[in-house]
């Protein structure tokens, strides 16, 4: 029987469909309905079943035509997706993926943030959820044991931190399950339902905990280095492009003496003639930039966010009505740090940024915070995200919904920094210096990510520690002396860079990408090119690799 090929927007869709099944987790993560009461298959045959499915995608784009630009966009974002995700599992690192802050661990504790919670339907999706935890975690103990044997473990300071993070979570008078049940305000029948589903999936996050200290840790590697050739590989993955990591390396190092430099030009505008800590000194002591209390610090969060919102809407950008909304959240547990979750397809739940607090943080410097704000929301990941969301006639589901690309959506966002400072909304020098101070930070990401992962030298020429290879110690004593960031904080941070090989350089390469493909567009334009009208195009093609991005901004 003769058959009608598939266009690539119905493969999309029809992938939506099936990974929804096969991963109800990512599927209420990403905003589809219908699984919030189920949990994902975290075994060896889950995770093969996803793997099937990509590859069967891939031989269906393979034979699809495309019939103009914005499905090419589609295909080629599609194809380069889905083949490094086949070469990540392929190399092991999917089924032994554990790190502090976006592992499996955390993706089944924190898809309950993103749950509704009040009326009888929600709150027996919550009940069936929390049944499924031990599951879950039942299938990710088979399958990290199974990629161990393969020779695959995640580094021991990451088994150790991923087994205390168990332990905080199921902490007697403090277990996150527990006080889910408790925001729910259910009684009666449901109640009871939901503290025993709470009881299981506490009992079963603990016996993860165990099994992490006592069969795994003892089989995991002292070594946090990945190598060259699997960083290269990871890059890619939240890249989307090849990178030549010694080019990588050496644009980090120029970077950070770049933005050192404009700190220190800003600082003496705050203390004249003063250096950098002198002010910061001077800033946070500053009752005018002070916050206390949590309360107040999501107030201060919605008021910049909102306000920000009706400033910037038809004036440096068309922000769709739904997206004019964003809810600020205080996180219910202390790990994650400051992330944004964005709206689901109907818009019944709003894109929102949380603040993960460390326990009996209450004093905070909003110079240092609203950057952030702008990271975060609007322009960055709130925007980004809502609308590709909103543009439903531009963008196949798949597009909306399930691609993420860190180097695009991260670069996007620290591109939304410096684009607020280029507007004016920086120009008071705290607030500068605070912007300069977070993309400091990721400049220095760079350079740790690629040189503790990949064991480079300092360069030979650098007045710290020149010559000497990388460890965990010199990036520690290196973040110290640089960013304005507390202990607490930076040792995560530091954690979260040692276990998420290549995720840590893609916002500042990301950034890079970003700000090259607006210099090649204005180039090409001259006079004709609109700031706005660039804007507008780029985030209506959705997220997708750097590769395929500067390929569709060539078209421009």
């Amino acid at each position: 029987m003769f058959r009608f090929m598939s266009t690539v927007d119905e493969i999309a869709d029809r992938h939506v469909a099936e990974f929804s099944a096969l991963n109800p987790i990512a599927a209420t993560s990403i905003g589809i309905t219908g699984y919030d009461d189920l949990m994902t298959d975290l075994s060896p045959s889950g995770f093969e079943a996803l793997d099937e499915l990509n590859r069967r995608t891939m031989a269906e784009l393979a034979k699809a035509t495309v019939a103009n630009d914005r499905e090419q966009v589609a295909k080629d974002a599609m194809v380069e997706r889905l083949t490094v995700f086949n070469d990540i599992y392929d190399s092991g690192t999917t089924a032994s993926e554990l790190n502090v802050v976006a592992s499996w661990l955390q993706a089944v504790r924190q898809i309950f943030d993103l749950m509704p919670t009040s009326g009888e339907e929600a709150q027996r999706n919550l009940a069936s959820r929390m049944r499924g935890v031990s599951a879950a975690y039942a299938g990710y103990r088979a399958t990290l044991l199974e990629a161990a044997r393969a020779g695959h473990v995640a580094a021991k300071r990451q088994v150790i931190a991923c087994a205390k993070q168990c332990a905080d979570w199921t902490a007697p008078g403090a277990a996150f399950y527990d006080g889910l049940v408790e925001r729910t305000g259910a009684t009666g029948t449901i109640r009871a339902e939901l503290e025993q589903a709470a009881s299981i999936a506490s009992a079963a996050t603990a016996e993860l905990g165990q099994f992490l200290r006592n069969d795994l840790l003892p089989l995991a590697p002292e070594k946090d280095a990945v190598g060259r050739e699997r960083f290269t590989l990871l890059s890619r993955q939240y890249l989307g492009t090849t990178i030549d990591p010694d080019e990588a390396y050496q644009w980090g190092w120029q970077e950070v003496i770049r933005i050192e430099t404009e700190m220190s030009s800003t600082a003496g505008k705050i203390v004249p003639g003063g250096n950098v800590a002198e002010a910061v000194k001077a800033l946070d002591a500053d009752p005018e930039r002070r916050i206390f209390g949590r309360d107040a610090l999501r107030d201060w969060m919605q008021g910049i966010a909102d306000a920000t919102i009706a400033e910037l809407n038809g004036t440096h950008f068309d922000i769709p009505e739904p997206a004019r909304t964003i809810e600020c959240m205080i996180a219910p547990t202390e790990d994650g740090g400051i992330y944004y979750t964005g709206p689901n397809e109907d818009w019944s739940r709003p894109g929102r940024m949380w603040w993960a607090l460390a326990d009996g943080v209450e004093d905070f410097s909003t110079w240092k915070e609203l950057t952030t704000i702008y990271h975060e929301g609007v322009p960055g990941h709130h925007l980004q995200v809502a609308q590709a969301i909103h543009l439903q006639e531009q963008l196949n589901r798949w597009q909306r919904l399930m691609c993420w690309v860190s180097g695009h959506g991260e670069g996007w966002a620290l591109y939304a920094e410096r684009l607020m400072d280029e507007l004016g909304y920086l120009s008071d020098p705290g607030n500068r210096l605070g912007m300069l101070d977070a993309q400091l930070l990721r400049a220095a990401r760079v350079v740790i990510d690629l040189g503790v992962h990949m064991e480079l030298p300092i360069p030979d020429d650098s007045p710290w520690h020149p010559g000497e290879v990388w460890n965990v110690e010199l990036a520690w004593e290196y973040l110290r002396s640089r960013v304005q960031v507390d202990d607490a904080l930076l040792r995560f941070e530091l954690d979260r860079y040692l276990g998420w090989a290549g995720q840590a350089s893609s916002y500042k390469l990301g950034e890079r990408t970003w700000l090259s493909a607006r210099e090649e567009v204005r180039q090409r334009k001259g006079a004709d090119f609109d700031l706005k009208q660039f804007h507008s195009r780029a985030l209506a093609l959705g997220s997708l690799g750097l590769d395929p991005l500067r390929e569709a901004l060539a078209r421009f």
